[in-house]
């Protein structure tokens, strides 16, 4: 498995922030306070997740649930240029 650097987990993680600013807007959350509430979190982390932070798979789907989203749709969305990816030592 190949080491990634820092700053290509941060742009992979933007991305992941951008398009669920995207797709919440898109459902008609016009304020991150309303789907967070929606999602019965708080809303600095809502917050956070829209500003990069790493979170858990199990909140993405919750998110993508109630956005009517399935993870193949929410990451079709996400345009992330492949890195080099190394051969495995078997």
């Amino acid at each position: 498995m190949k080491n990634s650097s820092k700053k290509e987990k941060i742009q992979e993680l933007d991305a992941i922030a951008v398009r669920l600013k995207e797709l919440r807007k898109a459902k008609g959350y016009s304020n991150y306070e309303h789907i967070a509430f929606a999602l019965e979190m708080s809303r600095s982390a809502y917050w956070r997740l829209e500003t990069g932070a790493n979170f858990e798979l199990k909140t993405l789907i919750k998110i993508c649930r109630l956005l009517d989203v399935s993870l193949e749709e929410f990451f079709k969305g996400i345009n992330i240029p492949n890195s080099e990816v190394m051969p495995s030592k078997d």
